[in-house]
């Protein structure tokens, strides 16, 4: 091939790497891609129900989403940030009609067909049932009731992921350049092509994505990243925004490596945890900030091992199951471990089959109380109750992971309902070195994650009332005085400013997460336990830490700046 005419410089081998500040945003039919976007199930309801809707309340009022969009109290609601030309936003609506008609269509069969269910299913036998499922339903589902005759349909998820249903040519990747930590609310508006970014429409399974992000460590000569890319294929406007994601200068070296029989802990930000040592390492609910000089101290890709043998995602909520991070850690991944998933429900859909569709080849399902072996260590899954708006979900699981005599427990957003579930479990979770636990305590209402999914608008009340919550002070004391941890961390707060894209939170100090925050640290320092809540970036050493050295409860900005340095 010849890249002679190109403007990447050098020769034909010419090394060059990606560049560590490349955003990738996965996109699906345009949106940003979370996890229940990826079943044809879910999102047949999320493009019916959320999508469509807001694009057309969007084109009958420009002007008033785009003051919403601003107004920094509503972020995260459901208005579109778009400032391009109206007619731009007409045609995508218009194509997304057609694009998506037979998905649509399953959308609202599975709305119609649920309204007769709860009406004509009233405990009867349900075999003449199924002769008036529709087409798009036919030989998918299974009609079930269960013991108080409530009925229901069981999703066949594995059937609507091989049909035409599941639709791959609706994905591609926007890649651009990090300029700032801030970025615009990613749920609730679509991402339309722009002069600042490159649409890649390869779809997520494609090893070429593990060849391009093998690239951030591991160079390929210019006529390699030609062939790469498909550079004779290529705009001008497409090879200069390709050049300027490549660069000849190598990444920082940073090693991994440890003192045999050593463990380690580094906290990537939010939930964000990796423990490794030299024979095996674990991360947890990957989010990877992108490199920023300036900017809030903070861990890259770079910091990550070349290798990371076990990934485990405690539950499928879009801060945690963040496929922007995993696609372009794909390529060091061995094994990804998810909560065994529940029983085809809408809300509980199965993270295995949403990750081996996207090109995770090496999905391991972990059951409550069961444990997985890893080289001189384990993986224990523990119950997680809470943050889930009450509905009957099974994909959660905190883990205990153990590397040689070093344990952590990460309860991610857990709450704590009935500490009596901690009481009886201890003995398996006995003895803890570390306890990671959210304290995101007043969530978003039900509706905010669930409320597409629901065949009936939920009840206003009953959706404030079932709240995304996790732990308070009192809550989380019963878990630390239960399981006796040598040391506290409060993580998966969403505090970091390369978070807000998708969580939108913005703190205060008399924000409730921050004051219940504020109580556990201190209650746990007064019983000898030292507390922290984490922020930026931190090596967490893996030795009982005297509570005079642990880090600052106060959650201002400079302090914590100050703090993620440490």
């Amino acid at each position: 091939m010849n890249c002679a005419q190109t403007t990447i410089p050098g020769a034909p081998d010419q090394q060059l790497f990606l560049r560590g500040d490349v955003k990738a945003e996965p996109l699906i039919n345009r949106w940003y891609a979370w996890s229940y976007m990826i079943s044809p199930v879910s999102y047949a309801l999320i493009s019916r129900n959320l999508h469509m809707r807001v694009l057309e309340s969007y084109l009958k009022s420009p002007k008033l989403h785009a003051q919403a969009s601003r107004n920094q109290d509503l972020k995260g609601g459901l208005f579109v940030d778009y400032d391009g030309d109206l007619a731009t936003m007409r045609q995508f609506v218009d194509q997304s009609r057609g694009a998506l008609q037979s998905l649509t269509q399953l959308g609202s069969d599975i709305v119609e067909f649920d309204s007769l269910l709860q009406t004509e299913a009233t405990g009867d036998a349900m075999a003449s049932l199924y002769a008036r499922l529709p087409e798009s339903l036919r030989g998918r589902v299974e009609l079930t009731y269960d013991l108080y005759n409530h009925p229901r349909m069981r999703f066949i998820e594995a059937l609507f992921y091989d049909s035409p249903l599941y639709r791959q040519d609706l994905q591609c990747m926007s890649l651009s350049l990090m300029t700032g930590d801030e970025r615009p609310f990613v749920l609730s508006s679509p991402r339309l092509p722009d002069e600042k970014s490159l649409t890649v429409s390869w779809p997520f399974a494609d090893p070429r994505w593990d060849q391009l992000f093998a690239m951030r460590q591991n160079a390929k000569s210019v006529s390699e990243f030609c062939a790469l890319v498909g550079w004779e294929q290529l705009s001008l406007d497409e090879r200069a925004h390709w050049s300027r994601f490549v660069t000849t200068t190598p990444p920082p070296v940073r090693s991994t490596s440890l003192p045999d029989g050593e463990v380690r802990i580094r906290y990537f930000g939010h939930a964000t945890v990796l423990m490794y040592s030299n024979e095996v390492s674990v991360l947890t609910d990957p989010i990877v900030a992108y490199p920023m000089d300036g900017a809030v101290p903070r861990y890259s890709f770079h910091d990550l091992p070349d290798r990371i043998d076990y990934v485990v995602l405690t539950h499928n909520h879009q801060d945690h199951v963040m496929f922007e991070t995993l696609l372009q850690l794909r390529h060091r991944i061995g094994t990804i471990v998810v909560p065994k998933s529940g029983p085809g429900t809408l809300p509980d859909l199965s993270l295995k089959l949403m990750l081996q569709a996207t090109g995770f080849a090496h999905v391991v399902e972990l059951g409550e109380l069961e444990t997985l072996p890893i080289a001189n260590g384990q993986i224990l899954g523990v119950p997680f109750l809470g943050e889930h708006g009450d509905l009957e979900l099974q994909t959660k699981l905190a883990f205990r992971v153990q590397i040689r005599q070093t344990s952590a427990l990460f309860a991610a957003d857990s709450d704590n309902l009935d500490p009596e579930l901690y009481r009886r479990a201890a003995a398996k979770i006995a003895p803890l070195n570390h306890l990671f636990i959210g304290m995101e305590c007043v969530g978003a209402p039900m509706s905010w994650v669930y409320g597409p999914l629901f065949t009936r608008p939920p009840d206003r009340r009953c959706d404030q009332a079932r709240r995304l919550n996790g732990s308070d002070a009192e809550r989380a004391w019963h878990m630390v005085d239960t399981l006796q941890p040598d040391a506290v961390h409060i993580y998966a707060m969403g505090s970091e400013p390369w978070l807000t894209f998708i969580s939108s939170i913005e703190y205060h100090t008399d924000s409730p997460a921050i004051v219940e925050s504020d109580r556990l640290i201190a209650r746990c320092n007064e019983a000898g336990i030292p507390a922290s809540r984490l922020y930026g970036r931190h090596e967490i050493p893996c030795q009982r830490i005297p509570v005079s050295a642990a880090p600052t409860a106060d959650m201002s900005r400079p302090a914590l700046d100050a703090l993620a340095v440490a």
